[in-house]
């Protein structure tokens, strides 16, 4: 068989991240700057700049290649359909969609616009479809650039490709679907699952793997013929879940396949929680489990944060590309959004700029930033050229640790009634909530806290002053696995009303237990979403609930609220960070989401942090 000759980003691997932590650390701190190290910084976002001096200010779902044409060291920047900027309008006054944004870069900091890859959508794409999620890759000696088309003429979504002789095209559309629409999997085959977002990765035989799919349908992988431009049916493998993830992302590192993927709403203006989990597999083709050993293919659905919101101005991290530098430091370029500035035009079209930052292995785990995630003040540049070292120095953050238990705000439920310091907001019945064998038990309820449906009940007392952890042991007796418990859920609140609070707890989201944290605020500006959620590991059927509230810095107003969740109440595992402005507010309890569940609070444990 024809084999690829690939040597795009994910092959570039060098003894550099397979180092251990503290050997990355210490090699990383012994290194003195030289000639040859990058004097250049960035601050995110990056900056693509087009010949008339405007910016293109939304590069979703970004895709880079370091060109292999000789004579040529450039970098090249790939982007999801999308308006460039508020100017960027037709005659009608309507925003532009390009069809695949294309930039080129040295330094891979400073981007220019060189023209979107397509003038018009190929002839078996639907007319008013988008095309999504590049891909580039190079194989057989030349450039490929798979594609979403959201819809087809034949009906569904698919995975196209085009191919040049440059990463600059022209380029020349296959004609046909890399990837058909299908139904999907186990499910009605007249169905029309999300043949969304390729990617491709070619394994040490040269056997070309291609990744696609998203929340309809879950995430698959099929073999990549010879030639790039089919895959068989036959070969299709299931590895990741429906009703979580999409956005596939393929890195090799110590000899894995490690499987990133976003997950939740990429598009929810200031309140996007998208981010991005990870699994790891010996096989291009699964198992893929997380760092707890919990399959991405699981109910209870597995996955191992590589990045998520931090307190800063950036919401949503996701949808990423990762490549190697000169000098063996990984970096990933993804989308965000700027809480700041989210809209085209307000409640529309979601800007999402590229950013860039270092990707570290910590523990044999990829996590952005040595786990600092989305930077936002100046950052060392990459070694963009053969030669060069990039300033870079890792530094692994350290989790919220708490520090003294907090009594008078702690409860371990065993007394025969609730302490008077807990009050309801909407009491229930005796049936649905009270204290039991060492427990506060709590039945879901027909009932919500979600914009304007505030019917559920909720037992709150008040938090301490200042900043605290707050943490529950949950036991909910949702299934293993079934469908569908929508959206029957438990679990602890920083409330302080109906409309402004953070949210974290079990869920049931059609097939899949999830863990959620999700924030309310009111008011917002008009068209502006009140309600946002992000996710994080996977929940047991016992699970640990944590969320560490502190001061917002200095001059920035509000406070931040990070989630955390165990499956044994020993080993945490950090999630996503909202900003909210609620002062000293109430610790809250839920279970609602519909009947016929119960949630079991073994206790309340309030700390002071170190």
């Amino acid at each position: 068989m024809f084999q690829f000759t690939h040597t795009g980003p994910v092959q570039l691997r060098t003894a550099w991240p397979m180092l251990g932590l503290m050997g990355l650390l210490s090699a990383c701190n012994s290194v003195k700057p030289t000639d040859n190290t990058v004097k250049l910084t960035y601050h995110n976002p990056l900056t693509i700049t087009k010949a008339d001096g405007t910016r293109v200010e939304s590069c979703a779902d970004p895709s880079v290649i370091h060109s292999q044409t000789p004579g040529d060291t450039n970098w090249y920047l790939y982007c999801t359909t999308d308006p460039h900027n508020t100017q960027d309008v037709d005659a009608q006054n309507n925003l532009k969609f390009h069809l695949v944004s294309m930039a080129r870069s040295a330094d891979l900091v400073n981007w220019s616009y060189i023209g979107d890859a397509f003038a018009q959508k190929p002839a078996w794409v639907k007319e008013d479809a988008g095309l999504w999620a590049p891909d580039i890759e190079y194989l057989n000696g030349k450039y490929y650039l798979y594609y979403t088309a959201s819809d087809t003429k034949a009906g569904g979504s698919a995975i196209g490709v085009a191919t040049s002789t440059s990463p600059a095209g022209p380029w020349t559309d296959s004609g046909t679907p890399v990837v058909e629409p299908h139904g999907p999997p186990g499910g009605n085959p007249n169905d029309r699952r999300w043949v969304f977002d390729p990617e491709v990765v070619v394994d040490d035989a040269g056997q070309g793997w291609l990744y696609y799919g998203s929340y309809f349908g879950g995430i698959s992988v099929r073999r990549l013929s010879s030639d790039g431009l089919r895959t068989d049916p036959a070969t299709q493998a299931e590895v990741a879940l429906d009703n979580r993830y999409e956005g596939a992302q393929v890195v090799r590192h110590g000899g894995f396949y490690y499987l990133m993927l976003s997950a939740t709403n990429c598009c929810n203006g200031p309140l996007t929680g998208y981010s991005i989990f990870a699994g790891r597999s010996a096989s291009p083709t699964g198992p893929f489990v997380d760092k707890d050993g919990v399959s991405l293919l699981d109910s209870r659905v597995g996955g191992t944060p590589v990045i998520s919101m931090n307190g800063n101005r950036w919401v949503g991290p996701g949808h990423n590309a990762v490549l190697t530098d000169a000098g063996g430091q990984d970096w990933t370029l993804y989308h965000a959004i700027d809480m700041n500035d989210p809209f085209f035009t307000p409640g529309g079209i979601n800007k999402r700029p590229v950013l860039l930052d270092p990707l570290d292995w910590v523990d044999g785990w990829p996590t952005v930033r040595g786990g600092h995630w989305a930077s936002d003040t100046p950052m060392p540049a990459p070694a963009a050229q053969a030669g060069q070292v990039s300033g870079y120095v890792p530094s692994v953050l350290k989790p919220d640790q708490p520090g003294s238990l907090l009594n008078e705000y702690s409860d371990d439920f065993t007394g025969s009634a609730l302490s008077p310091r807990w009050s309801w907001v909407r009491a229930p019945s005796e049936a649905t909530a009270a204290l039991e064998n060492g427990a506060f038990r709590f039945a879901t309820q027909a009932a919500d806290l979600y914009v304007d449906n505030n019917s559920a009940s909720v037992l709150t007392q008040l938090a301490p002053e200042g900043d605290y952890a707050v943490e529950v042991k949950l036991q909910s007796d949702l299934p293993d696995a079934g469908c569908c418990f929508n959206y029957a859920q438990g679990g602890l609140l920083i409330y302080r009303d109906d409309d402004n609070y953070v949210k974290l707890g079990v869920v049931s989201i059609w097939n899949t237990r999830q863990i959620e944290f999700a924030k309310e605020a009111s008011p917002v500006p008009a068209q502006y979403p009140r309600y946002g959620n992000t996710v994080l590991s996977a929940p047991g059927r016992d699970t640990w609930l944590r969320i560490v509230r502190r001061a917002s810095p200095t001059g920035s107003a509000g406070e931040t609220y990070t989630a955390y969740s165990s499956r044994d109440g020993v080993t945490w595992t950090r999630g996503g960070t909202w900003t909210h402005t609620m002062g000293r507010a109430r610790i809250g309890l839920f279970s609602m989401g519909g009947t016929g569940f119960t949630n079991r609070f073994e206790s309340v444990k309030v700390y002071s942090l170190k």
